[in-house]
């Protein structure tokens, strides 16, 4: 892998993922980006979030068409609301013995796994 310049765009891009628990979208990520770098514009944004991505330090969230960003690189799971969109954080106990299931009968080898819980979250109940 070919070394990247330090890029202070770059950085607190990274940093604001690090932070926030909201898992953004990238555009979020430049509207808060902007206000430390003004000039700084979408299709920058958008690069360096593939970068950093491709990188390993931060996960790429793919649901209903768009894409979410997240910078907890620590092994935890998402809920997602079907009502509102957001992603949450879903603490829960190791599922890590899922990829063992999915390994009986499988002539290969699962390494992890990417689960996404689905239903309603706690603030739309409250509206309901």
């Amino acid at each position: 892998m070919a070394v990247r310049k330090f890029s202070r765009q770059r950085q607190s891009i990274l940093e604001y993922l690090m932070q926030t628990t909201a898992h953004p979208t990238a555009e979020t990520v430049y509207l808060h980006v902007r206000e430390q770098y003004p000039n700084i514009s979408l299709g920058t944004v958008y690069r360096n979030l593939n970068l950093l991505a491709e990188e390993g330090k931060i996960v790429r969230l793919t649901y209903g068409g768009s894409e979410r960003f997240d910078g907890n690189l620590k092994p935890h799971n998402h809920f997602i609301c079907k009502t509102c969109g957001n992603i949450l954080d879903l603490e829960i106990s190791s599922l890590e013995h899922i990829n063992t299931l999915a390994g009986v009968g499988f002539g290969g080898r699962v390494e992890g796994h990417i689960i996404y819980f689905y239903g309603v979250c706690e603030e739309c109940l409250k509206r309901c």
